[in-house]
């Protein structure tokens, strides 16, 4: 059965561009090739389709603002300041503990996101992640990495605010989480 010319969607030029942009950042499976792309219509054809409208580009203000990156010790926008202070000199005890000693990172990080996302769900306030000091000068990869991971996008939106328990103990890091809505 043959399809009706005029039925047949024609791919435009950003639609191409599109394309090539995004196969660029793929990885291939080993022993396959990228897929080419559709011949471009005879130019009869293209002159007797219609144009096909494009949907306008929403304007960068009506993108939500990316959250403020949550730092160790530093007191985020939002937290009024005698909350800050209690959560800071640990008057707000923690009710779970994370122990990420003896991990690699990848397991650190399952293991962070699955505590994390339980404790959101089970409505605790504050819980304790201890990453350890670590050997090296900067600390050990965990106390390294902790702070990026607390800013991707699947556990940002679950942490308020990190502080250490204790100047002293810079090998341990109290979250207070958001409340659930």
């Amino acid at each position: 059965m043959a399809r009706h010319p005029a039925r047949i969607k024609r791919l435009t030029e950003q639609d191409r561009s599109d394309w090539a942009s995004f196969a660029r950042h793929i990885a291939l499976l080993p022993g396959r090739n990228l897929p080419d792309l559709p011949p471009e219509p005879p130019p009869a054809a293209v002159a007797d389709a219609p144009p096909q409208p494009t949907a306008p580009k929403p304007p960068s203000a009506n993108l939500p603002a990316r959250p403020v990156p949550v730092a160790v010790g530093l007191q985020p926008g939002g937290l009024d300041n005698a909350t800050w202070n209690r959560f800071r000199a640990g008057k707000l005890p923690a009710v779970r503990t994370l122990d990420l000693h003896g991990r690699t990172a990848q397991n650190a990080y399952h293991a962070l996101h699955s505590f994390l996302l339980r404790a959101h769900a089970d409505h605790l306030r504050v819980v304790e992640i201890i990453t350890g000091r670590g050997s090296g000068e900067g600390g050990g990869i965990i106390k390294r990495e902790f702070p990026i991971w607390l800013n991707l996008p699947a556990l940002r939106p679950l942490v308020l605010a990190a502080s250490h328990p204790h100047a002293a103990n810079t090998g341990s890091v109290r979250l207070l989480l958001r409340r659930p809505k």
